[in-house]
This record gives C-alpha cells, sequence and structure tokens, in this order.
C-alpha cells in the first residue's frame, strides 16, 4: 500500500521533494505501527530497514544507557542501508508509534530510478549521522 505524497511532505526529512518525487517515495514505504516496549533495532544485529518516525517516542540506547529520544520527523536506522554495518544502537518504542519503513533494497531501486533524490534524501541522513550524540564532542 502506497503512503500518500501529503504524509510524506510533512517530514522534515521529505520537505524538499516534488510532488512527483514523493508520489513514488511513498510506494517504497510501508506504515508500521508498534506498541511501547517494543524492540525496534537492537544493538550488534544486522539492520535492513530505516525508519522514520510519524507519531509517537522511542528511546535510543547503546550498551544499556539512554543516548537520546526520538519523537515526530526523526528517522533512526540510516547506517543500515548507507552503509550495511550492523546496528549501534538499540532502538524501543517508548509510547504507541507509527512509522514509515524503508526496506535497503527498496532505497537501491530509488538510487536508480531517482538518482537526484535518493542523492538528497542521502545527504540529509548523512547529516544527521554526522551529528554528535549528547554528551560527546
Amino acid at each position: 500500500m502506497s503512503i500518500a505524497p501529503d504524509r510524506l511532505r510533512v517530514l522534515p526529512l521529505f520537505a524538499s521533494l516534488s510532488d512527483a518525487e514523493l508520489e513514488r517515495l511513498g510506494r517504497a514505504f510501508e506504515a508500521k505501527q508498534v506498541s511501547p516496549g517494543a524492540h525496534l533495532t537492537l544493538e550488534g544485529a544486522s539492520g535492513y530497514s530505516f525508519f522514520v518516525i510519524e507519531s509517537g517516542t522511542v528511546r535510543v540506547e547503546r550498551d544499556g544507557q539512554l543516548l537520546k529520544t526520538l519523537s515526530d520527523g526523526d528517522f533512526f536506522g540510516e547506517a543500515a542501508i548507507l552503509t550495511g554495518e550492523r546496528r549501534n544502537a538499540t532502538v524501543t518504542a517508548a509510547s504507541d508509534v507509527e512509522l514509515l519503513v524503508l526496506f535497503g533494497t527498496e532505497f537501491r531501486v530509488l538510487e536508480a530510478e531517482l538518482p537526484e533524490t535518493a542523492e538528497r534524501i542521502r545527504e540529509k541522513m548523512l547529516e544527521r549521522a554526522n551529528e554528535p550524540l549528547p554528551g560527546t564532542n
């Protein structure tokens, strides 16, 4: 089932995309709802998906320590589809969460079909990936 462009347009990661790009991107994402306590990623596990939070809150932990809390419009799991690295944190739903999920294989298809769009998304993901974590410099 396709995600409507209007659902994507309000998310900061996709705000600069055209209607046509949002339409195509909407066909690549899958909507998912999870309950509090659900583990979305596990530290050290292989990762094949990237997540964008439509609504709700998740906790990001490494070695059992809270690194940060993410909410509406934030995303996580980008390393899995950008570099193929193992998950570097455990992400757990802290509330009911509505997510948009993009599998790495779908991102590769987007890179082939819409290389400029994929590159803009990649740049945004890399910006976020390079932000320092709280308490680090």
